[in-house]
């Protein structure tokens, strides 16, 4: 079966290998303790993982990054959470996670 256009199956297995292995990065932005409170600590890697495992390709959305237009920004609203992120292969990148 092909992926669908949105890639959306594909930014799951990613970002959930990511989490698992913990090799992400976060990027570097203003109001850190609130957009991104896997950075924090406040919530864990598995937490985040469990929230995206939960996630149907109804909950995502993409954009372009507002720096370099080639990256697609991936976000998950699921159960009251925001999950913002990208890939520059090799890394996985987090932007927001927060409620």
């Amino acid at each position: 079966m092909k992926e669908p256009k949105d890639g959306y199956k594909e930014a799951k297995r990613k970002v959930l290998a990511a989490l698992a292995k913990g090799s992400y990065l976060h990027e570097a932005r203003n109001q850190v303790d609130v957009k991104n409170k896997l950075a924090t600590g406040e919530v864990s890697a598995q937490e985040v993982a469990d929230l995206i495992k939960k996630s149907t390709g109804k909950d995502h959305s993409k954009s372009s990054h507002h720096a370099d237009r080639s990256i697609t920004i991936h976000v998950i609203a699921r159960q009251g959470w925001y999950i913002k992120f990208y890939f520059v292969d090799p890394d996985t990148w987090f932007i927001s996670v927060h409620r």
